[in-house]
Formats: structure tokens, sequence, C-alpha cells
């Protein structure tokens, strides 16, 4: 596939060299000179310095050639051009960033795409939904949903109470038969295996599970995970995903907001109505005391500076604050930070490939996770009638290495996959992905 990718940073350079790791065509569009100079001398991604809204550098791109444009810059008005312009000149899709929600109303979305825009992520938008997420479901670091919530992916932290420490799978299986959840993947020591039954699960094992609904009591209790009752939060940082955050949960939580900037506090005071927005800076500890965080339940930290971010956590952790979220964009910060205590990382570079990587496929692909600190995809797929994953049962199919078979959405049932389940034609089957096996369980649903 021939993607442009229209960006302004680090956002459009991640997804570059992602999809380049997928055998794509990328060619990048950036007004920094200097960065481009420094992706052609590490990598063999195509560089053209210039407006992306600029008829020429759109055709100096061959945009008629292009099959998906993603524009990503963080001026949405700008991302709005270039997919329209991008569109009239010849691309087959095109790809937008928005920072604005009021763009994604139903309304709105179908004015854009009459213009030329096949769809639109605003990343802040997603965020603040995991976050309200993980409020709701606090035992678990990460949570990702598949076909309304009939089969769910948690990543869970093993600690060294957990029933399941220094069992195999298929003890774990022979002692529970009527197990409703998967273990699909185990991140350890900064690698990630795929289990086999006599894999065992040790202490600090960062564990991907697929679960049906009725399975998450049962999860919960093999993993030693304890539900914490949420009802007090700190947020850090009043922009886009913090004032969204707020808003969605504000009326069913206590919320005090720290915001150092006095002129877009006035402006939160009149956005939301049920929490308290404080003006001052976060990183004052005895601030933090005066507004009793010995009493809070969670603490979000969600400035545009990762290092606030991870700093600020940590003090709520000294304080007793048992869930920690921190949105940190430094990608290479994710692993240490999960490491030193934070519960769990948000990163809007990763929900934006999440969103994005689904449009690449030849597959017809319902929804896609790219997740935090293990690079790796956990991916809903549909079955097309006649393709390969239809032949025979899991166990007789040719399934790379880097992949498992997690779960099967079908009518309005949901299974969790064993070696004897046969796919069928119009389910949704639930995929967890290493880089290198994703070509092949494409070429398997198509």
């Amino acid at each position: 596939m021939n993607i442009l990718i229209a960006g302004d940073g680090e956002v459009g350079l991640h997804l570059a060299k992602q999809l380049a790791s997928e055998n794509h065509n990328i060619t990048i569009v950036d007004p920094n000179e200097e960065l481009l100079k420094m992706v052609e001398s590490h990598t063999d991604l195509m560089t053209i310095t210039g407006d992306s809204t600029s008829i020429a550098v759109l055709k100096s791109a061959n945009i008629h050639k292009t099959d998906l444009l993603i524009s990503v810059v963080h001026n949405e008005q700008i991302n709005i051009i270039t997919a329209i312009l991008g569109k009239k000149l010849g691309a087959k899709k095109t790809i937008a960033r928005v920072n604005s929600l009021e763009n994604l109303s139903e309304e709105n979305k179908q004015i854009y795409e009459s213009l030329g825009i096949d769809a639109m992520v605003c990343p802040e938008e997603i965020a603040a939904h995991e976050i309200t997420n993980l409020l709701h479901q606090t035992e678990a670091i990460e949570i990702f949903d598949f076909t309304d919530k009939k089969l769910s992916l948690f990543l869970l932290k093993l600690e060294k109470n957990a029933p399941v420490i220094n069992k195999t799978l298929n003890q774990i299986a022979q002692e529970n038969t009527h197990l409703q959840f998967r273990a699909v993947a185990i991140h350890r020591n900064g690698q990630t295996i795929i289990p086999k039954g006599d894999d065992k699960f040790i202490t600090n094992d960062l564990t991907y599970i697929i679960t049906k609904p009725e399975g998450i009591e049962g999860l919960m209790a093999l993993s030693g995970k304890a539900h914490i009752e949420i009802k007090n939060i700190m947020v850090v940082g009043g922009g886009r995903v913090g004032r969204t955050a707020c808003k969605q949960l504000e009326k069913e939580i206590n919320i005090k907001l720290f915001e150092v900037d006095k002129e877009k506090c006035l402006s939160l005071t009149d956005y939301l109505e049920d929490t308290l927005v404080i003006h001052g800076d976060a990183r004052d500890i005895q601030l933090l005391e005066e507004e009793d965080i010995r009493g809070v339940d969670a603490f979000i930290a969600v400035t545009n500076n990762s290092e606030t971010n991870i700093l600020t956590c940590l003090h709520a952790r000294k304080f007793g604050v048992k869930k920690t979220i921190a949105l940190v964009e430094n990608i290479d910060y994710i692993d240490i930070s999960q490491n030193i205590g934070i519960d769990t990382i948000i990163n809007k570079k990763l929900i934006t490939a999440s969103y994005i990587v689904r449009f690449t496929m030849g597959s017809e692909v319902a929804s896609l996770k790219c997740l935090s600190g293990v690079d790796a995809e956990v991916i809903e797929l549909v079955a097309k009638p006649s393709s390969a994953i239809t032949k025979n049962q899991i166990k007789n199919l040719n399934v790379p290495d880097g992949a498992l078979i997690g779960g099967i959405y079908r009518g309005n049932e949901s299974f969790i996959a064993i070696g004897n389940s046969q796919i069928e034609a119009g389910d949704r089957v639930v995929v967890f992905c290493l880089p290198h096996a994703i070509s092949k369980v494409d070429k398997l649903f198509n």
C-alpha cells in the first residue's frame, strides 16, 4: 500500500516507522527539514519537506497514486484541509486527526465525509474514554473492549499473592474447568511471550488476557486482584484530555482538577459543573497535602509534560493513592514508568496508531489496539466466506508464530477460543499479534 503521512513531529514519525515495518511504501511530508534529515539518515522512508496544504507539495508526493493519506499534525484545520485536498487530487482514502469533539458528532462527520474525509481520529477523546474505563475496572492496568463488551482485553500485573504464580497454563485449566478467559501474552523482563500450556506465571508478569463478561470475577480472583471503590480523584492538567475525562466522570465521582494556567482555570470553571478547579502546581507537595491527597482513591496526571506526569504520580503513590494513571508521550518511558510503580500509561501516539493501522489491512478489521509498553497489537477481524481461517478447527490451522486467537463473537454469543473451536464466516475473531505476524494473520482472514 502507498501511504502518505502529513505530520509535524513524533506522531507522524511513529506511525511511519510502524507502518513501514509492515512492508508499506511510506512517504512523510513535514515542514521540519532537520527532523526529516534525521529520519532519512536512520530509515528508508521517503521524505518531502513542505506544507501538506500545498497542492504542489501533495503532487510532488504522488498523491494520485496514494492509497491512504494520513494527516496528523497538531493543527486540526491543517489536517482537515490536507485530507480534503488529498481526496480531490486522487488519494483513495483519507484520515484526519482532529482536536475538537464537535467534529466527531454524526452530523459533522457526514459533512466531512461529503468533502472527502473518510475518517477522523481524536486521540484526546479516546484517552479520556480509557481513563473512564480504568476507573470503573480498577484492577486492570489496561482495558480494551471488543464487540460491545462481549469480549474484553485486560492487562494485569501479577503480584506475589496471585494464586496462579508458579503454575502452568495447563495446571490452571485443569483446576478451573470452566474458565471464561484466556491468557494471550506475557510481558516479562522486556520481552513478550505467546504462552503455551507448559509456560508458568511468575511474580511481576504483565499478562494480557481475553475474557468474557462473566469471566471477569474469576479472572480477578485467580490474579489476586481486589476492586478499588473510586469516590475521590485528583486530576492534574486541564488540557483536552483532563477536561474531557472530568466531564465524563464528574456526575459520579468527586474531582479536584489542578491547572497552573489561570486563564485556563477560568475556562474550566465555566465548562465543568461539578469539578473543583484549583489554580496551582501539583508538583507542590504542600499543596497536595492541603488538598487532602491521602483521601484520594485515584490520581490522574495528563499535562503536556511527561516528566511532570510521572513525578506527580510517584508523589501520589507515596501518599498511599491506590490507582495512578499518567499520560506519557515519550514511548521510551513507558516500560520504565510501569516498573517504578505507575499503574497505567496512556500514550497518544499509540492511540492514534490503534485507530489508523486497521485501514492498512486487507481484511475487515472491526477494531484494533496497539498495546502500551509492548510491541504488539490485538486485532478484531471479521472472517470472510471461504477465507483460510474458516477451513478447519483452530488447532489444525496454520496460525503463524507470534499470533494467538483469543476469542470469537458469533451472533449474540462470545466464546473463548480453544483448539477445537471452528471459526465460521461472519465471526468476529480477536487475535493477539506480534508485528512480524500481522501480514500472515491478515492473509488468513482475507
